[in-house]
């Protein structure tokens, strides 16, 4: 057999093959919450004020440039926001701050009310915070339910502070690598 000919009939397979069932919503959230995820604080300043959500669909993209992927979804108010400023700040929460996850988790206008906050590079910034990013919103593209948000870091502060993490529907935190005997 050449491999003209296993292409040609690899190619005849595939179009036979249909479209794979989509695993069901439920088994699908269960599986995602077995993943360690990092709890932020997305925010932007609107013409109106500032608006923010909890998010912990976020990760790195690039060191060279600096580069960061947000979710938010299609629905949120803070999408709208960020549609026209173009810019986000990201608060990645330190391990005792959980009470702010599920503060601006929630719906509503008015989760800045009593809560300590300031203006970084135009930006929400929370205090105590793991990490804090200022970032200009570069590309949005459509994820489904979601909108994914790539964008390149302006600024970056950081704190000895543990993360805030979130894994099968409770917060907890990483301080340290598993240690092992194997040497590298």
């Amino acid at each position: 057999m050449t491999t003209v000919d296993f292409f040609d009939g690899l190619i005849e397979n595939l179009a036979d093959v249909t479209s794979p069932t989509l695993v069901d919503a439920e088994a699908f959230r269960d599986s995602m919450a077995r993943v360690c995820a990092p709890v932020t604080i997305v925010a932007t300043v609107g013409f109106d004020g500032p608006y923010a959500t909890t998010v912990s669909a976020f990760t790195s993209l690039s060191l060279d440039p600096p580069m960061v992927i947000v979710s938010l979804g299609k629905q949120s108010t803070l999408l709208s926001h960020v549609r026209t400023s173009r810019r986000i700040s990201v608060n990645v929460l330190a391990v005792d701050q959980g009470d702010l996850a599920m503060r601006f988790a929630r719906s509503g206008e008015d989760k800045f009310i009593g809560v300590t906050w300031q203006l970084r590079d135009g930006l929400p910034q929370f205090p105590g915070t793991a990490t804090w990013l200022s970032c200009r919103v570069d590309r949005l593209v459509d994820g489904g339910d979601h909108a994914v948000l790539i964008a390149t870091v302006a600024q970056a502060e950081i704190s000895d502070e543990p993360p805030l993490v979130y894994a099968r529907h409770k917060f907890g935190t990483h301080d340290g690598l598993a240690r092992t005997n194997t040497e590298t």
